[in-house]
């Protein structure tokens, strides 16, 4: 992390920034510190009601005063019941709150990055920035960050009735706090460094989960659950070692806390038990500050469990806002236009493009389309086929070039406003939970019932739907269709969102041959009307496209109608003819 990047998420403005999402809830925070300073007030009442009991009635035999004095403590323990009860069910709700407005936040600010950053951070981190550490800051604000304004009120409060109640006495009590003040440094950094690293390892924890849960079945194909659970007990390993780091120190220094406030006692019961023999000092002052020592050090105890609280929750705020602080590669500088509308003319000017730098895909790429006209794209494996759809999409950012629509540059137009205009069909095809109706709907939520099922006959969906026990309400869970069934549940839902572009990506790959031919003028109909492109390697699906441009190494070598490239004999010439003989071949078999 860069210098200045240290700098920013220092401790303090973490601090800073995390009291910032309790603005929207300040009236609530402070009714919330009036609560607890109520509180701490109502416990100091306690021990100087011990000393009033044993000075002013017991030593004097008042018998009547005390009957006021047990009543005057049973109002403040009622008191002090009410108000914590509010306070604790307060801090609550605003912790909540606050919880689900930086939950929201993240979730936002996710959908905004572009695919490179996607690229660079697995899944399983993502998911524990969202869940497990804006849940960790929830615990901050409800059980550590106010509550340590009343474990410091109660402290400075302690102290000056001590103070009151005895000076000299107060001083010999104060020598014991610089050695707590060293223990309680040591163990802050060593805490602090333990529970950093901690966050780290359940992150890496999370990352490898998701991934070999997502790719169970090829896990077991290639026989690989020991070396996986031998990385997997590696990593959680690691997090183990952090976590026993950070009981060891828990272990010195909860006892530490405890040998100075025995300490403290002590030398009061040598100090104070010395003067109250030469009658310098009532027996009722000696015992209430022995309650009141008691009580001082019990905050401290709870600050070092609330240290960890916190701790943990800076290293956890320090993951967030660096999320939240990494900009967009791919700005949106453009208002978005409720009434945008594409004709569907596009063109490529000398585009360069490259998912690390210098290592270019696309290279002085340059193509243009009139509107309604459909493109093939055909070419090799890594000839750049794909990224042309991923800089037509602006799903990255491309180098050098420009991309026109309409002869309007992409830059001046909202992205989202320009993915409203464009229908992608991939070769994996993800469908949401629910139902088939709300996925097919997906882009389009308006459009009813009866278009819906018009589109699905269109492009050979319908009959498989029908089949189905709920039919257009059937729930999707995995297993229910196949990869086929899928694919063509993608054709409609690209239909649904009405495109002026269609980008049909290896669309077909998972469908069978007979399906194929179902479809074909599925996607006959699909294209009518629409700027089409067309990626595949099966080059039957391309019969009825209007040009065809050839890549080779992210470079246009042949480019033109799909009539006139026959005739030439060229690239496009000899795959047909060789993609021919593999048909042929496989049908004499």
């Amino acid at each position: 992390m860069p210098h200045s990047e240290n700098h920013r998420y220092k401790d303090w403005v973490l601090f800073k920034r995390v009291l910032i999402h309790l603005k929207p809830y300040s009236n609530l925070v402070a009714l919330a510190i009036l609560l607890l300073l109520a509180v701490s007030v109502l416990n100091l009442a306690g021990p100087y009601l011990t000393k009033v009991v044993i000075d002013d009635h017991i030593k004097t035999d008042d018998m009547k005063g005390l009957d006021v004095i047990a009543a005057v403590y049973l109002v403040v323990l009622i008191f002090s019941f009410i108000f914590q009860f509010c306070q604790t069910y307060l801090m609550q709700i605003i912790g909540q709150r606050v919880m689900f407005d930086l939950r929201s936040k993240v979730f936002a600010h996710l959908h905004k990055m572009s695919f490179s950053y996607f690229d660079r951070n697995p899944i399983g981190r993502m998911i524990t920035r969202v869940v497990n550490d804006v849940e960790v800051l929830n615990e901050m604000l409800t059980s550590g960050l106010i509550l340590v304004f009343s474990d410091l009120f109660t402290l400075f409060g302690i102290f000056c009735v001590m103070f009151y109640l005895d000076w000299r006495l107060t001083l010999v009590v104060c020598i014991v706090f610089p050695f707590l003040a060293i223990a309680t440094r040591m163990y802050r950094v060593r805490a602090r460094d333990a529970l950093r690293k901690n966050r780290i390892h359940v992150s890496e924890l999370n990352s490898y989960l998701e991934e070999n849960i997502s790719g169970v079945d090829t896990v077991q194909c290639f026989n690989r659950e020991t070396k996986n659970y031998e990385k997997f007990s590696s990593i959680n390993g690691e997090r183990l070692k952090e976590d026993l780091r950070t009981v060891q120190y828990n272990a010195f220094y909860m006892p530490s806390i405890d040998f100075f406030s025995s300490l403290a006692i002590a030398m009061v019961f040598w100090y104070g038990g010395g003067r109250f023999v030469q009658d310098e000092i009532q027996l009722g002052i000696l015992v209430a500050f022995i309650q009141y020592l008691q009580k001082f050090f019990e905050p401290i105890r709870d600050l070092a469990e609330k240290f960890n609280i916190i701790q943990t929750a800076m290293a956890s705020s320090e993951r967030i806002f660096e999320l939240l602080d990494t900009p967009e590669q791919i700005p949106e500088s453009v208002p978005s236009k409720n009434d945008f509308k594409l004709q569907g003319a596009m063109e490529f000017k000398n585009v360069w493009f490259a998912y690390k730098e210098e290592r270019f895909i696309l290279k002085d790429l340059s193509f243009s389309l009139e509107a309604g006209e459909s493109l093939a794209i055909v070419g090799a494996t890594g000839s750049g086929k794909s990224t042309i759809i991923n800089a037509l999409c602006q799903f990255y950012e491309i180098a050098k070039g420009d991309i026109l629509f309409d002869g309007r540059s992409l830059k001046d137009i909202n992205k989202y406003d320009l993915r409203r205009q464009i229908a992608l069909v991939q070769q994996d095809v993800f469908l949401f939970s629910g139902s088939i109706l709300d996925n097919i709907r997906l882009g389009n939520p308006q459009m009813g019932q009866e278009e819906i099922e018009s589109i699905s006959h269109a492009v050979s969906s319908h009959n498989f739907i029908s089949n189905l026990p709920f039919k257009y309400e059937q729930e999707l869970n995995k297993g229910d269709i196949s990869s086929g069934q899928r694919q063509l549940l993608s054709f409609a839902r690209a239909l649904a969102s009405e495109p002026k572009i269609l980008v049909l990506d290896e669309a077909t790959s998972n469908v069978d041959l007979e399906t194929e031919r179902q479809i074909q003028n599925g996607i006959k109909e699909m294209t009518r009307g629409r700027t089409s492109i067309i990626i595949a390697h099966r080059l039957s699906t391309l019969m009825h496209v209007d040009k065809v441009m050839v890549l080779r190494k992210g470079e246009v070598v042949e480019f033109g109608k799909r009539k006139e490239l026959l005739q030439q004999k060229g690239i496009f010439y000899k795959l047909c003819q060789s993609q021919i003989s593999l048909e042929q071949s496989r049908v004499e078999r």
